[in-house]
């Protein structure tokens, strides 16, 4: 029997990785499949100390999908998937985001508004009454820090904080707290990196009734320290060539974003976000989820 691949988004985060993995397991545990977890792109430097911490290896990294049935998970938009998505079938999808997607056959799909996608996996774990091996665990438990910020943001439910105690424990994590602050700060270490890779590293594209959007999204704890490279930052996202590019960095302490936007749309960015572009500049203060608080009011104002 040919496997199926389980895959997240291109350019994933810790959520990706880990929910592909959780995902697949509770697959061939469950449901009979044989399936194998891989990914779009490489680890960024958050999900690798995940990954090192419980000693796991990268998933392996592909362009296309070689099975003629795959599971997504952690988004359910075409361009955001692997190259060849119009060629397969996506027989299921664990996912935690706005739903556009459209099949022509019955299939698993399984969308929860959750802070992230390991805990929507955390809860049918749990309902069918399967037990998580601890390095799974753990990489779910990161996963929910990860998209959640703690259980910080304003994607944060009440679900969240449950599993990821529970993860957590399984997973041998005896302060999560102390763990997901180091995490966390794994991931902003952004000296090390070019612009091409930070505006790179977690992006999405989108379309706004007509309006092709790119947002890309970096988290840091000094933002004034980011900007100083403001004008390489700019030279990438211009060479990127979208009609729209917003860059939103996140200072992951204080809860608060500016973000740079490059594009023909500056009065409706501006007023989506009720406030000025000044040298290409946005302050977003309390912003800190693409999904909740970027998306949302770009949605709206066109």
């Amino acid at each position: 029997m040919t496997k199926k691949l389980v895959f997240g988004h291109q350019n994933p985060d810790t959520d990706t990785i880990a929910s592909a993995i959780a995902a697949s397991y509770f697959l061939n545990q469950t449901m009979g499949e044989e399936t194998e977890a891989v990914a779009l792109g490489k680890p960024n430097a958050e999900t690798q100390f995940t990954l090192d911490y419980f000693k796991l290896e990268p998933l392996r990294i592909i362009e296309n999908a070689e099975t003629p049935q795959v599971y997504l998970v952690d988004h359910n938009e075409t361009s955001q998937s692997v190259k060849n998505i119009d060629d397969v079938e996506v027989v299921g999808v664990y996912d935690h985001h706005k739903i556009n997607f459209s099949s022509n056959a019955p299939l698993w799909f399984i969308n929860m508004p959750l802070g992230s996608v390991a805990t929507v996996l955390y809860y049918e774990f749990k309902k069918s009454n399967t037990e998580i091996p601890s390095t799974v665990a753990g990489m779910m438990a990161s996963a929910i820090i990860s998209d959640t910020l703690l259980l910080k943001s304003p994607t944060t439910t009440s679900m969240d904080q449950p599993a990821l105690e529970a993860l957590a424990e399984i997973a041998g994590i005896q302060d999560y707290e102390a763990y997901g602050l180091e995490l966390l700060k794994a991931g902003t270490n952004l000296s090390s990196r070019t612009a091409q890779e930070l505006i790179d590293g977690d992006a999405k594209s989108f379309d706004f009734n007509g309006h092709a959007f790119r947002i890309g999204q970096v988290n840091t704890v000094d933002i004034d320290e980011a900007l100083a490279r403001q004008s390489e930052f700019e030279e990438a996202m211009a060479a990127e060539g979208y009609d729209n590019f917003l860059f939103v960095i996140t200072d992951i302490l204080n809860s608060n974003s500016k973000a740079l936007y490059l594009g023909n749309a500056e009065n409706e960015v501006a007023k989506a976000f009720d406030t000025n572009i000044e040298n290409n500049v946005l302050n977003l203060p309390g912003v800190v989820s693409r999904k909740k608080q970027v998306v949302p009011p770009l949605t709206a104002v066109f």
